[in-house]
């Protein structure tokens, strides 16, 4: 056996035997989680426009396979995709990839240029279905998503519309389309 491989052993054992060691006590158990949840809230931040609402409920453009393996080892149940299928940077086989990470994963392709009421509506109805599970809600950009997740806070959470519009705002400044398609949806 050469050098190389005989550190690379021991490096192995050293780590086995630390986290086993660690695991026991208290401490060692919280230090090794919060290491791992640090480190997966960084690659969780790094997708495009991430934001965390809640402990349940985060928003982001559209991850990368790499960032679909971070979100189910967040422990995310759901994956609601509201981009169409033909968006900037989709993943072809997106719903076998989430499934096989073990999340449910639903698609509710959003008319970028002519958002619909009916998709908002089946938006709503998988939120209110699923509002005990941790939800991951992507599209291309999370201009989409934002303008959602703004009206299901202020439609059937109750959230402060100071709090709300923050959130909104810190992805983007909704356009005349999207103004317009949030306002009618309030007032109705």
């Amino acid at each position: 056996m050469d050098h190389g491989w005989l550190q690379l052993w021991g490096g192995i054992t050293f780590l086995i035997l630390y986290l086993i060691f660690s695991a026991k006590t208290e401490m060692g158990t919280k230090l090794f989680m919060n290491r791992f949840m640090n480190q997966n809230s960084d690659r969780l931040a790094e997708i495009i426009n991430f934001l965390q609402i809640s402990d349940k409920l985060a928003t982001a453009g559209q991850p990368t396979v790499k960032q679909l393996l971070a979100i189910a080892d967040a422990g995310y149940e759901i994956v609601i995709n509201l981009a169409l299928p033909t968006s900037e940077g989709a993943i072809a086989n997106e719903s076998q990839l989430v499934q096989s990470l073990g999340m449910e994963y639903i698609a509710i392709p959003v008319n970028w240029e002519s958002p619909a009421m009916e998709d908002l509506d089946a938006f709503l109805q998988a939120m209110e279905q699923r509002q005990n599970q941790k939800i991951f809600v992507h599209c291309a950009k999370n201009m989409r998503v934002s303008a959602f997740i703004y009206l299901y806070r202020r439609l059937h959470l109750n959230c402060d519309y100071e709090q709300a519009i923050a959130d909104l705002h810190k992805i983007w400044h909704p356009n005349e389309t999207w103004q317009n398609f949030i306002d009618t949806k309030l007032t109705s």
